[in-house]
């Protein structure tokens, strides 16, 4: 699987909650948040995905998240 293929399970594993790129980074492994907000940024211009700033239901702060409709 690809990075993108694992951030994009993940998301819509725990939709429809929201979840941030640190906490992406952190479940999955990932060495740098950055790859997170890569492949979310690139999922957010794909249908069902929505991206914005709201409450990361794993770490319970305020941050820019993704979310799977």
């Amino acid at each position: 699987m690809t990075v993108l293929e694992d951030v994009s399970d993940l998301i819509k594993r725990i939709a429809p909650a929201a979840i941030c790129d640190d906490c992406i980074a952190d479940r999955l492994g990932l060495s740098v948040r950055q790859h997170a907000n890569h492949k979310t940024r690139e999922l957010s211009a794909t249908k069902g995905f929505n991206r914005n700033k709201d409450i990361c239901s794993v770490c319970s702060k305020e941050k820019l998240v993704i979310q799977f409709a």
